[in-house]
């Protein structure tokens, strides 16, 4: 008999990705970056683009917070994907929550849809070998199963969590294993024991499983988070081409995985082994093993000068990183941090970023690049009453109609074409032009152009917050003083 039903993914966008920071950080995580040295995309990208090859896939379903939606929009732009949905998270919940929203709002669509749910930040090597897997895991899931994938352990991994299955492991074979239990990510002694033991595989976190099922189970074994989300979902807003969750019902979710939620008490859930060169990258470390290396071992990206380096990973978004006499080391240079760190170390940046945080460090959690619907801006340069900016317009793109009640802005056209409109006049700026907007002015910004607009944006005034920001109209549907 042939198979029909819709495969459905749902790409799970959630996480900081702190184990790569500086680079990836709360305001623009792991999964919307392009480090994989593999790829010319970026995580969220490339977890769409490898499953092409799958019959009968339907336009996927995104869960993301609601900070990150015109990244994922804009990303998925990119590749030529219309999201069936993109859901917005007010917070994270983890992965029980949102995939039980993703099979109530699948089923709505299509009678009983199978779900293929990934996390957005993995690599595969052999995209092949995994269409192969995956499509084997479709098959067990048209059964009433439930599927999840267990990667072959490589290495006494603390990175990652692990799966206890009641069989041995058999990379060979085709046949599905009853799952025992999960295991928390493990210290370095217990992961060197798990590595011995064929029963334990890495938790991929990818599933495979009937929207149907799938909701049965949850609402058996998770009624706390089944109900927060039929009513998160029930009074939920359409906001252009996101959704918004109503705030209140879905706090009253728990957080939880749909590892320990679900799959360690149904007596649906099955493992098949999953050995593609599966990667979550989950830390510096890991870029380096899969870059491509000098004969000295060193792996390297933008403007880096090599002396007597050995075995290091050296990458540079701005300046010049020079490494003179060094070892195994990880630097990492971005606009506005640096990390120097044993490779070994690597695991424990996450632990690092965690006490920034507490003595508030805004490094910790935000760039000074901030992406918005119609481009991006760079903070170059502040003190007290005044502000620097480089701003990018997307071609085509405009600001929103606004005025502001604490600052004046003057701006300088270094390339591309400015349609600025003030208090309801509209005027054509070129490169070396400029303008002024005066406190309290009605005004625009557009790129009426096919290339990028770039400018300077000078603020002074008394308060520079992003929410200084009265909206009077707006192609992108943000409201009041929504800063993104």
């Amino acid at each position: 008999m042939s198979r029909k039903k819709k495969i459905i993914p749902v790409i799970l966008c959630g996480g900081s990705g702190s184990r790569l920071w500086p680079m990836s950080r709360e305001s623009f995580p792991k999964q919307y970056l392009k480090c994989n040295p593999q790829s010319n995309f970026s995580f969220l990208q490339d977890t769409q683009n490898r499953l092409k090859k799958i019959e009968y896939l339907d336009d996927p379903i995104v869960i993301c917070n609601a900070e990150h939606r015109f990244v994922v929009a804009e990303q998925m732009r990119q590749i030529n994907i219309v999201p069936d949905s993109i859901i917005l998270e007010p917070f994270g919940r983890n992965t029980a929550p949102a995939i039980t929203l993703a099979s109530i709002k699948a089923i709505e669509k299509n009678d009983d849809p199978i779900l293929l749910i990934l996390p957005a930040d993995h690599a595969i090597v052999d995209e092949d070998g995994f269409m192969n897997i995956i499509q084997n895991g479709i098959i067990t899931a048209e059964k009433d199963s439930i599927v999840t994938f267990g990667i072959p352990p490589t290495r006494p991994e603390t990175g990652y969590g692990y799966i206890e299955c009641e069989k041995d492991i058999d990379t060979n074979s085709k046949k599905p294993i009853k799952i025992k239990k999960f295991l928390e990510k493990p210290s370095k002694d217990i992961a060197k024991e798990l590595i011995m033991n064929k029963k334990y595989a890495w938790n991929s976190g990818i599933f495979i499983v009937k929207a149907k099922v799938a909701l049965k189970e949850i609402e058996r074994f998770a009624p706390e988070i089944y109900y927060p989300c039929v009513d998160s979902l029930k009074n939920s807003t359409k906001d252009l081409d996101f959704i918004r969750l109503n705030k209140e019902s879905f706090e009253k979710c728990i957080s939880n995985s749909f590892d320990f939620a679900i799959m360690e008490k149904t007596n649906k859930g099955f493992v098949l082994p999953l050995n593609v060169g599966w990667d979550d990258i989950g830390n510096w470390d890991a870029i380096w093993e899969i870059s491509k290396k000098d004969p000295s071992g060193n792996a390297t990206s933008g403007r880096v000068f090599l002396e007597n380096t050995q075995g290091s990973l050296l990458i540079s978004e701005d300046r010049l990183v020079v490494g003179l006499g060094i070892k195994n080391l990880v630097v990492i240079e971005t606009h506005d941090a640096i990390l120097i760190a044993d490779k070994e170390s690597s695991q424990y940046v996450k632990n690092i970023v965690s006490k920034l945080k507490n003595e508030k460090y805004e490094e910790a959690i935000k760039h000074r690049k901030n992406y918005r619907p119609w481009g991006s801006y760079f903070s170059i340069a502040e003190d007290k009453g005044w502000q620097v900016k480089r701003i990018n317009v997307n071609p085509g793109a405009s600001l929103s109609l606004q005025k502001h009640k604490f600052r004046t802005e003057h701006w300088i056209i270094v390339t591309g074409t400015a349609l600025v409109e003030l208090e309801g006049k509209t005027k054509i700026l070129k490169s070396n032009e400029s303008t002024y907007i005066p406190l309290g002015f009605k005004h625009r910004l557009s790129n009426p152009g096919k290339e990028p607009l770039i400018l300077i944006e000078v603020q002074s005034g008394s308060y520079l917050g992003e929410d200084d920001i009265i909206r009077f109209e707006d192609d992108y549907g943000r409201k009041g003083t929504e800063a993104n």
